[in-house]
């Protein structure tokens, strides 16, 4: 834990208390601080009362004038669509609000302990970005902690340290309560739609990632998009120091991959990523250059490099391979919660049956057709299913409906033990990648992701998928169409 002790015998409101906020909480406990709590689940409210120094308190009949800050945490919306009503007592009352990124930024500061803080962002990649960096820094022997928007809660890691190197994946929602984050290092991936509820538009969206960026030390920007490569112009333009990268043969890219080839501009480093199983596509080019160019500032060697890249084994439901067998590559790419997630998973393979639905974002996956070539079925789930049906109708890709995700896998697995037989040994792809959020039949991806892989570590043991009767009930090939 990282005790905050900048509010040390302050009063401090704190909303919502999940993870990272009842994180918050024992950081500012241990600091010192008299804490104000409250969450609309009496459950968290229950665990953060067994916090010494917390009062769960009804923040609405509160006296706000009392209150040093706010910390929010960041599934509460500050601004659209419209503030949370903590939000607008505390502006009311002249109390600054903010979140557990920027407490770690004041105390970073204040402690005078100059540790290393790398920030990634960005709309997709920054996962992979964020855990292959820190692999690349730890089998290098350094002492590196990982967390903020994966994982461990920021405020969870261990304390700082001079040598310790903090590797924190931020959100669009967490820089917007972080008014001062400062990194050493700043990391932009992409900026795409994405959070537009939360952010009113995409503009506002692109500024609030590139504030990232803008105020660290050193920047770390990708070229792969255009409001990326605005932001490296602009930049460079104010004088501000830039690495940048790419997934492509950008030439004016410091570190790119032309061809799946990791290369530097001063020719210094080469990678072929095809030795690097858990790097598959141009998306995972894109986050492999960008941690290169991260671990190259703090001077490892390209030998280190090089077992690192090679003996990193991904992340969990980001393309995450978890079975093959005769003539079946099964992928887990649950994470791909939206349109442009997908596409690098559509991008990395050939021969897909693609198993997609949930809850639509804007634009479903009509900005997907240039990969339609490439899927041979699709079997789609959850609520989209009829919109994305119409989409894949109009551009001549088979597909069925199907109630639920084992009736897909199900389908799945039958059609290409049917077609390696009939046609050819090729081998072919089953790839969960929804282009969906998963709410309206799991509780998160990580859950939509782990049933996935257990229905097809079943299916790899006994030859066939258990299907839940009840998701036979709505769907299934009855309602296919051609």
């Amino acid at each position: 834990m990282i005790p905050i002790t900048i509010f040390e015998g302050q009063k401090i409101a704190v909303f919502g208390l999940g993870g990272s906020g009842l994180a918050t909480l024992k950081a500012l406990a241990a600091g010192g601080a008299e804490l104000f709590a409250y969450d609309d689940k009496e459950a968290s409210r229950d665990k953060a009362a067994e916090i010494e120094r917390v009062e769960i308190c009804d923040l609405k009949a509160a006296d706000w004038s009392q209150f040093a800050a706010l910390v929010l945490a960041p599934g509460v919306p500050l601004t659209h669509p419209e503030p949370h009503w903590s939000v607008r007592m505390a502006k009311d009352a002249g109390v600054e609000v903010i979140g557990d990124i920027e407490l770690f930024c004041r105390q970073r500061r204040a402690s005078g302990i100059d540790s290393p803080f790398i920030a990634i962002t960005g709309t997709n990649g920054k996962s992979t970005t964020t855990a292959l960096i820190t692999h690349l820094l730890s089998e290098a022997g350094l002492d590196v902690q990982m967390g903020g928007n994966i994982g461990t809660p920021v405020l969870a890691l261990e304390p700082l340290a001079p040598d310790r190197i903090y590797v924190i994946e931020v959100s669009s929602y967490q820089i917007d309560l972080a008014p001062t984050i400062d990194p050493s290092i700043g990391v932009l991936m992409n900026i795409s739609a994405d959070h537009l509820d939360r952010h009113g538009d995409l503009m506002n969206y692109a500024r609030i990632k590139s504030r990232l960026v803008t105020a660290s030390d050193l920047a770390v920007v990708a070229l792969d998009d255009r409001l990326s490569a605005n932001v490296a112009s602009n930049l460079r333009l104010k004088g501000h120091a830039v690495v940048t990268v790419s997934g492509f043969g950008n030439e004016r890219a410091m570190i790119a991959a032309p061809d799946g080839v990791l290369q530097s501009m001063e020719g210094d480093f080469l990678f072929n990523l095809d030795q690097a199983r858990a790097l598959r596509g141009t998306h995972n080019a894109q986050n492999a250059a960008a941690a290169i160019a991260v671990a190259r500032q703090l001077d490892l060697p390209p030998a280190a490099l090089t077992h690192g890249l090679k003996s990193f084994g991904g992340l969990e439901h980001r393309m995450e391979e978890v079975g093959a067998t005769a003539g079946m590559l099964f992928i887990n790419d649950s994470k791909a919660t939206n349109a442009d997630a997908t596409s690098r998973a559509l991008a990395s393979f050939h021969r897909i049956h693609w198993i997609l639905g949930g809850l639509a974002k804007a634009g479903g996956i009509t900005t997907l057709v240039d990969y339609f070539d490439r899927i041979e079925h699709a079997y789609l789930i959850g609520e989209a299913a009829t919109e994305f049906a119409e989409t894949l109708a109009k551009h001549g890709v088979a597909f069925s409906h199907c109630s639920h995700m084992d009736v897909a896998l199900d389908h799945a697995v039958k059609a290409c033990s049917e077609r390696a037989i009939v046609e050819d040994k090729a081998d072919r792809v089953i790839l969960l990648s929804p282009a969906c959020a998963s709410f309206d039949q799991f509780p998160n991806f990580m859950k939509r992701g782990d049933i996935f892989r257990e229905a097809v570590q079943h299916y790899l043991q006994t030859g066939s998928v258990a299907v839940d009767p009840a998701h036979l009930e709505t769907g299934g090939l009855a309602n296919e169409e051609q």
